[in-house]
């Protein structure tokens, strides 16, 4: 019997039974649409945070205090304070892979203008912090190396912090704001960035000058971190390396002793985040996966439910010289005609979630072709693995035995 006979007689069975076949295929249906939407909604999300994350610079390389112990000790929260001023200054001077350096100082408080206030990020920083950063002033100015070193109270602030302080549509360069009770005058506003990929609003800040931050607001004599760029992507490495020869000779460690540092370059981190990402978006999947296997075993079970149905059309064949293999290949081709006709079903509708869904959460969404293969080669391997056990038992039934079946 050839594919042709055997697709005709398998669609003719299918629609004798039409609602029990779309019942049947409404699990694969599901379980290829769950998948599709799982991996799509991850893949959408791992694109967005590298992209964002690759807007900073690729050159971008970041120092931050680490959180270790010596000796079986644990250093605990004075670690944080080993990098100095004095680290930002060696940098710049030494290191021939940086082209630019910022010290940070982090804090937070209540802005205030008029009677509107609220609750913000602070960061202290240098004026060369936004080159490195890749962020745009809208309007107004950067703060100068003489308000830096006179610890002038000026600073930037961030699209939100404009809107809960003056309203939308407001020009606050020039205004008087207070943060923690003392006097600032606003000299620029940053261009709006929106949410990151992680949810966070990046124009939730204020920008001041770092002495005014370091000694004013937080009143401390070190920094939390310092940012720089590398003169090129290409030296991100060698920047690394140059940063932490010079850090650990300033901070005096030994070579047996590790860093009291971390020196992450941006391709880094977002190798690092990839990770995470993909582990999340697979795992998504495989859950949503486990619909893809109830609905094989709804197959197996209405391939059965269909052979104790046409026991005696099956014995009819044979009598009438049909082989095993012929029965055997009929019953193959309705389980995988069930399952490849529900996951080209399922792929559709996966499609349509992934974009109702991603216009619901306000990301985007992104459906590779590996998922869609994927996805089909799962439905064709469900359809002669869960089917095959069926037709297997059609194709062993002994013909006599089968048109005496009632």
């Amino acid at each position: 019997m050839n594919l042709t006979n055997l697709f005709r007689i398998a669609i003719r069975a299918l629609y004798r039974n039409k609602m029990r076949a779309l019942l049947t295929m409404l699990g694969i249906i599901i379980g290829v649409a769950s998948v599709i939407a799982m991996l799509a909604i991850g893949e959408g999300s791992k694109r967005n945070i590298t992209e964002e994350m690759s807007s900073m610079g690729s050159n971008l390389v970041m120092i931050m205090p680490d959180f270790q112990s010596r000796g079986g000790v644990s250093l605990g929260a004075s670690n944080s304070m080993v990098l100095k001023y004095s680290d930002v200054t060696a940098i710049r001077n030494e290191a021939a892979s940086i082209s630019l350096v910022s010290p940070s100082v982090n804090s937070s408080g209540q802005a205030i203008y008029g009677n509107q206030n609220t609750l913000t990020s602070i960061y202290g920083i240098s004026e060369e912090y936004l080159e490195i950063r890749k962020l745009t002033i809208e309007t107004g100015r950067i703060f100068n190396e003489t308000e830096v070193r006179s610890m002038a109270k000026v600073c930037l602030l961030g699209q939100t912090v404009v809107e809960n302080l003056f309203g939308e549509d407001s020009d606050p360069v020039g205004a008087t704001i207070r943060i923690k009770n003392l006097p600032f005058e606003v000299i620029g506003v940053l261009e709006d960035k929106g949410e990151s990929g992680m949810g966070q609003d990046q124009d939730d800040l204020i920008l001041a000058p770092y002495t005014t931050v370091q000694r004013r607001l937080a009143a401390i004599d070190y920094i939390n971190g310092i940012y720089c760029s590398a003169v090129s992507e290409g030296k991100s490495s060698s920047a690394i390396d140059e940063v932490t020869e010079i850090l650990r000779r300033t901070h005096k460690i030994k070579e047996v002793e590790e860093s009291d540092f971390r020196v992450m370059s941006q391709s880094e981190l977002i190798e690092s985040v990839s990770t995470v990402t993909n582990i999340m978006k697979y795992l998504l999947g495989a859950i949503a996966g486990i619909s893809l296997l109830v609905g094989g075993i709804g197959i197996m079970n209405i391939m059965f439910v269909s052979v104790t149905e046409r026991t005696r059309e099956i014995g009819l064949r044979m009598s009438i010289g049909g082989r095993g293999k012929d029965i055997l290949r009929q019953f193959l081709v309705e389980s995988m005609l069930l399952s490849l006709t529900g996951g080209i079903f399922g792929i559709l509708s996966g499609y349509l979630i992934a974009k109702i869904a991603g216009t619901l959460m306000n990301t985007s969404t992104y459906i590779t072709s590996q998922s869609v293969i994927l996805a089909f080669a799962v439905c064709f391997v469900i359809g002669v693995f869960f089917g095959w056990y069926p037709a297997k038992k059609a194709s062993n039934l002994n013909p006599i035995d089968a048109l005496r079946y009632e």
